[in-house]
């Protein structure tokens, strides 16, 4: 008999015509009412998940008696209780790697789109403001040849720094809880502590995971080392940015810009930021390619098939529970 695979998020029809070659596949349909509702009565018959986005702990997992494993459709997992996956022995996976350089790609492009003021200046000119020869108050701020910052030199950092470094001549710093003396090699890289970073570089970019150590790694004190002249730019996940004291330092001029494609609460559908000319903001599409996405999609399926099959994924995030 073939085992039930429930999605918790919309998937595509070709990764569902995958998943049916091996399982019963349910997929919520919000045209036929509640989705939370449909998947928490498919819960009890499920033997896997996959999806992304949808908080998954205790509370909600409570009737999945049958539950094996969770296939996430990302690399970050914060919005699983990783404790109550390992007591219930649940496996879960994600999609590292595949990621990489296109996240790397919205990144260097966020700090290009700050620095260049690109959104703020093509509002401008759509509204007419272009009248005459451009003047100071226009005027952006050079990238090559300046120092980059990396909060968490990991794959994308080092895809980031890679792109500042030899595309753009920048000196490359980084900060992180080990040393990466491979990559100081490649890149010229210097290990500085957190504090020294931030006033050090003239672009901070966070690229670390979500935790207990990094929730609100950047407030206002971290944000009051940086140069005036400095941006700030968060591709890893928006609580490691204490975002009301970020409004208070791009109203104040502590900083110079920030370019966001994440945030403490999404979708964000309104805040300070958006009227802040120097926020370039971002609806959370580090990944958001259909390349990407196609390959994010079959790496999911490619885990929760193995686990569901009795292999051991590739991308097992809690071996713990592998028996």
């Amino acid at each position: 008999m073939k085992k039930t695979v429930l999605a918790f998020s919309r998937i595509t029809p070709a990764m569902v015509e995958r998943l049916q070659q091996d399982f019963n596949v349910i997929v919520p349909n919000p045209k036929l009412g509640d989705i939370s509702a449909q998947f928490n009565q498919a819960l009890p018959e499920a033997h896997g998940l996959i999806g992304v986005g949808r908080k998954l702990g205790e509370a909600q997992l409570a009737n999945a008696g049958k539950l094996e494993v969770v296939s996430s459709v990302s690399v970050g997992y914060d919005n699983y209780d990783l404790n109550y996956f390992n007591a219930r022995g649940i496996a879960l996976t994600n999609t590292p790697d595949v990621l990489t350089e296109s996240t790397a790609d919205l990144g260097f492009a966020l700090l290009m789109g700050s620095a260049r003021r690109v959104a703020e200046l093509d509002a401008w000119t759509k509204a007419g403001q272009w009248q005459a020869t451009v003047g100071p108050a226009q005027f952006g701020s050079d990238v090559h040849g300046k120092t980059l910052g990396i909060v968490g030199l990991g794959n994308i950092g080092a895809a980031i720094a890679r792109r500042g470094r030899f595309g753009f001549n920048m000196s490359v710093i980084y900060s992180g809880n080990s040393r990466k003396t491979a990559l100081e090699q490649e890149l010229g890289a210097q290990f500085r502590s957190l504090d020294e970073l931030l006033a050090e570089a003239d672009f901070v970019c966070l690229v670390v995971p979500l935790g207990a150590q990094t929730k609100h790694l950047i407030s206002s004190r971290e944000l009051q080392l940086m140069k005036p002249s400095a941006f700030l730019i968060n591709v890893s996940r928006g609580p490691v940015v204490d975002e009301a004291a970020l409004v208070e330092a791009l109203r104040n001029g502590t900083i110079r810009g920030a370019g966001l494609d994440v945030y403490e609460k999404e979708p964000l559908t309104e805040s300070p930021l958006f009227q802040l000319p120097n926020a370039l903001t971002l609806p959370h599409v580090g990944s958001a390619t259909a390349e990407t996405r196609d390959a994010m999609a079959n790496r999911a399926i490619d885990n929760l098939r193995s686990a569901l099959l009795g292999e051991r994924p590739k991308d097992l995030v809690n071996p713990q529970v592998w028996k």
